[in-house]
């Protein structure tokens, strides 16, 4: 049996079986599974699974990977449910369940008690920030990794040490391929805020294409309100836009339970956007354009303000914002930074955090070399790591042993020091980190961030060296 299959066994095995599981998805390197009765699900049987990373519990059970292997194992599962990835797994599919009525009315008790025990205005909130920017996540990378690559391939046009009107085409189509979503996150943004508020997809398209002002005549501008100046295609950028459709699901919501039947898909939909794009142009993308405007000014005076010390406590901080799932907010400000700038400079500080963890790992794998379990998490973990993805190094080594953690967090405030220091280092995309994101630092100061490297992997690894390895953790142990 392959890896994967394995792994997908395994982690039925602990969960209640696939009789137990009602949804399975995936991000980046967690495997996302919903199930019917929790009770049936034991976590730690579950986190001494071979393949097994950590696990988070939330709305959903999220079992740790790693990337790759993530997208496999999930479709392993969907597979021995007999249903595509994604959907819902009709009890029909399940083998081990005979009551229906029995399992379905457990089913919601358990979701009423974890809404219950989660229905917070914040959770709720960062709930959906995640659910609408995280299939994205993808979509992202690719376009970061174009970004980068279009980057390099037009300074060594500009420099003469590539020439030919071959080498600036590709560069134009490469750069064509990347604009791609950045150009139309509007409408990406529109149709996955529909899906997590409960409107219709499509609607929510349009919706967000409308922010663009597609056909809109210099000769007869849309005046904003507030200001008297002309409206900006694309003003108030996504912020907008999940604020646009927030109010269409709460209209569209309203308006199928008076329409007859008849008339209902016709009606509805047309009225619906009618009243939410006229909403959306005179009234949300100027408000919402203010607080754009507001964000940028004041991140630019933090961290001009702040230098070295904002970045220091940036840098310091995130990895709590991702431990508590806080991390997910900022995916907003991050494109609406490079929406008008350019790039945003608060990824690459942030960026940092995830140098500590290598650090920290890296002395770990020195001080507790007799601890063949943990060194092998280790080995597989450090290379993700070093490429931006820091999950595996945070739920599998240094969160479960506690001062690694924090060492590892100290040696991101320590990049993150350095790289607020120099002061307007911004990356160019989002999708990408660690090493990866040299490709994006706009303006030629890949130095500055390749320095910022450098130091969060000295200090996490000298911190976690001196002061964060636990005596437990290098005692011997088989892997």
């Amino acid at each position: 049996m392959s890896k994967e299959k394995d792994l997908a066994h395994g982690i039925l095995s602990t969960v209640g079986g696939i009789q137990n599981v009602e949804l399975i998805t995936h991000c980046m390197t967690r495997v996302r599974i919903t199930l019917r009765d929790e009770s049936l699900a034991s976590v730690e049987e579950l986190k001494r699974v071979p393949g097994v990373i950590g696990v988070i519990e939330e709305s959903t059970l999220q079992i740790i990977v790693g990337p790759g292997l993530v997208e496999k194992v999930s479709r392993v599962i969907a597979d021995i449910s007999g249903v595509e990835l994604g959907e819902v797994i009709p009890l029909e599919k399940t083998n081990g369940v005979s009551d229906k009525e029995k399992a379905a009315g457990l089913a919601a008790q358990n979701k009423e008690k974890y809404k219950q025990r989660n229905n917070t205005p914040v959770k709720n909130f960062l709930k959906s920030i995640s659910n609408i920017f995280i299939p994205l996540a993808p979509a992202f990378v690719a376009a970061g990794l174009l970004a980068g690559i279009t980057s390099v391939i037009g300074n060594f046009i500009t420099a003469g040490q590539l020439s030919g009107e071959g080498w600036a085409q590709f560069n134009l189509i490469l750069n064509v391929i990347k604009n791609g979503i950045f150009s139309y996150m509007a409408i990406f943004v529109g149709i996955n805020s529909a899906r997590v508020f409960g409107a219709s997809p499509s609607l929510g398209g349009v919706i967000g294409g409308a922010t663009l002002l597609t056909g809109m005549k210099p000769e007869l501008p849309i005046h904003n309100l507030f200001t008297g100046e002309p409206l900006i295609a694309g003003q108030g950028g996504i912020i907008g836009v999940v604020l646009a459709v927030w109010i269409l699901s709460v209209i569209e919501k309203r308006l199928h339970k008076i329409m007859p039947n008849s008339i209902d898909l016709i009606v509805t939909s047309f009225v619906s956007v009618l009243a939410t794009g006229l909403l959306t142009i005179f009234l949300i993308m100027p408000f919402a354009g203010f607080v754009a405007d507001n964000l940028l000014i004041a991140v630019n005076w933090l961290l001009s303000v702040g230098g070295a010390f904002a970045g220091f406590f940036l840098g310091g901080i995130w990895l709590v914002m991702v431990m508590l799932g806080l991390h997910h907010i900022m995916t907003p400000i991050h494109i609406e930074l490079i929406a008008q700038t350019g790039m945003t400079i608060l990824l690459p500080i942030l960026a940092m955090a995830g140098a500590g963890q290598v650090g920290a790992g890296l002395a770990l794998w020195i001080r507790c070399r007799k601890n063949k379990q943990l060194t092998g998490i280790i080995k597989g973990a450090l290379p993700v790591g070093v490429l931006g993805i820091g999950e595996p190094l945070i739920y599998g080594v240094t969160l479960p042993l506690g001062k690694p953690f924090v060492t590892a967090c100290l040696g991101g405030a320590f990049g993150g020091a350095v790289i607020g220091y120099f002061g307007n280092v911004g990356a160019m995309s989002i999708g990408a980190s660690g090493i990866e994101m040299l490709l994006l630092i706009a303006d030629g100061k890949w130095w500055v961030y390749l320095l910022g490297l450098v130091t969060a992997y000295i200090f996490g690894f000298i911190c976690t060296y001196l002061f964060g390895t636990p005596k437990e953790a290098r005692e011997p142990k088989e892997a």
